[in-house]
């Protein structure tokens, strides 16, 4: 079974489009061409007229004109980063990226494409992200055709397929992270950015590169909860924060009592039992953890009385 699965990979890689280069030529010297046989054509008529001819003026008219005619109708012109796909009754030929005035035999068509760069920004979907909170999400593409007969001819309309591909590669990303994480211990959508990005990034190019499309450029423009929650998750992020602080703030604390109590212990500054160490001690983490500015107490008495 994996086998005929592997071979029917192969066949349809072997049915993908590649680009080649076409069997075309400048027009400048067919339009010198174009000329002498308008200028022949037109002495042959003058001179069939002079001698009154008609076999002369018949002979001009049936050998010079198809001639001109022909060369005439196989002009096209290519401006900068556009490419023309080459085809002879549907069967491809190769493509043209030669810019100016071009050349080709009259029974080859051809159909132009844009090669310069693009760019798409989806429309805000409404995803869940990985631990299933809903969420709000736009992304920015900047791409271009690499791969014209690929991008032509592989698939049916390759600007509607990269604008589809946008939106499910952002919907797949999206619910592989989570939205934020206090502790930093994940990656998440809104604080690694660059990590999010080359992963849309890279999904996409794989999505895409079966069209002949090549990403140059992939971000965020939008992320935020969606507003059913936003208004809780902004109170969660509030609680975390403030939960955050306070134990930075504790840890300090702890820090800066145990180094006092040894400064003092080193210099000899006051001997202290464990009863008026335990008093000490709860007297800093008063003062360096309260909210409030503290208000100091003159104690006339002992710790004892």
């Amino acid at each position: 079974m994996a086998q005929e699965i592997h071979k029917a990979s192969d066949i349809h890689d072997l049915r993908l489009s590649r680009e080649r280069a076409a069997a075309t030529q400048s027009g400048y010297p067919m339009i010198l061409l174009l000329v002498l046989l308008v200028a022949a054509g037109a002495a042959s008529t003058w001179l069939g007229v002079a001698r009154e001819d008609p076999w002369m003026i018949g002979l001009s008219a049936w050998a010079f004109g198809p001639a001109a005619l022909f060369v005439a109708v196989g002009f096209y012109f290519l401006q900068p980063n556009q490419a023309a796909a080459i085809l002879l009754f549907g069967d491809y030929k190769g493509t043209d990226r030669q810019t100016g005035l071009r050349w080709r035999l009259p029974w080859l068509t051809r159909t132009k494409i844009s090669t310069r760069i693009h760019n798409i920004t989806s429309d805000r979907l409404k995803v869940n992200d990985l631990r299933g909170n809903p969420i709000e999400i736009a992304a920015n593409v900047v791409w271009r055709v690499t791969d014209t007969a690929q991008a032509l001819f592989d698939v049916d309309n390759y600007v509607e397929f990269i604008e589809i591909q946008v939106e499910s590669a952002v919907r797949a990303m999206a619910g592989r992270y989570p939205y934020d994480d206090i502790e930093h211990k994940e990656v998440t959508l809104r604080g690694d950015a660059d990590v999010v990005n080359a992963e849309l990034e890279k999904e996409l190019q794989e999505r895409v590169a079966r069209a002949g499309i090549s990403i140059d450029e992939s971000r965020l423009t939008h992320l935020a909860y969606a507003q059913e929650i936003a208004q809780a998750m902004l109170r969660r992020q509030q609680a975390e924060a403030v939960i955050a602080a306070r134990e930075k703030l504790v840890i300090g604390a702890v820090s800066m009592v145990e180094t006092a109590l040894q400064k003092l212990s080193e210099k000899n500054v006051v001997h202290l039992d464990d009863e008026r160490r335990a008093a000490m001690v709860s007297n800093l983490m008063v003062v360096l953890c309260s909210e409030r500015d503290t208000q100091p107490v003159v104690n006339a008495g002992t710790l004892y009385q």
